[in-house]
């Protein structure tokens, strides 16, 4: 069993909408071979929670106008560490970036294969890291200059 075409357009709208709003990191798994209760997962991850808020308002957004859904369950929206959007046919996880690495996601999924995303999602991958990267030389550079 393989994604239906509509779990595949929904993926394809949530993590553009997700690009749009500066995700890090996004990709998608067809999980209909190992779950019963949904096709598809989209993973997306951002740097600070106000972020993600905004990701995941974007992704419900376009998906409400553009192709008429709402998800029946929305979870985690208080502290926006881990915000999940149950679309029945798809199932969208935005989370913080330190979730993320801890709670690690691709690790579960990575059999599964993985679902063709529009170039701008795509372009995303590794963005986290750099994120990472640079705050981390930031920091430092703080430090060095607080210890001179």
């Amino acid at each position: 069993m393989t994604a239906t075409d509509r779990s595949i357009e929904l993926i394809k709208a949530a993590a553009q909408s997700a690009a749009d709003k500066l995700a890090h990191d996004i990709i998608a798994y067809d999980v209909s071979d190992v779950l019963s209760i949904t096709d598809a997962f989209l993973l997306a991850s951002a740097p600070n929670d106000r972020q993600v808020k905004s990701i995941v308002d974007e992704i419900e957004e376009r998906l409400s106008k553009e192709l008429g859904v709402k998800p029946v369950r929305r979870e985690g929206d208080r502290e926006a560490r881990w915000v999940l959007l149950d679309y029945v046919d798809i199932v969208v996880h935005v989370q913080h970036s330190e979730e993320r690495v801890f709670y690690a996601l691709e690790r579960l999924w990575k059999d599964c294969p993985e679902i063709d995303l529009p170039a701008d999602a795509v372009a995303t991958r590794g963005k986290a890291a750099e994120h990472a990267e640079q705050r981390a030389a930031e920091e430092a550079a703080d430090l060095d200059g607080e210890l001179r």
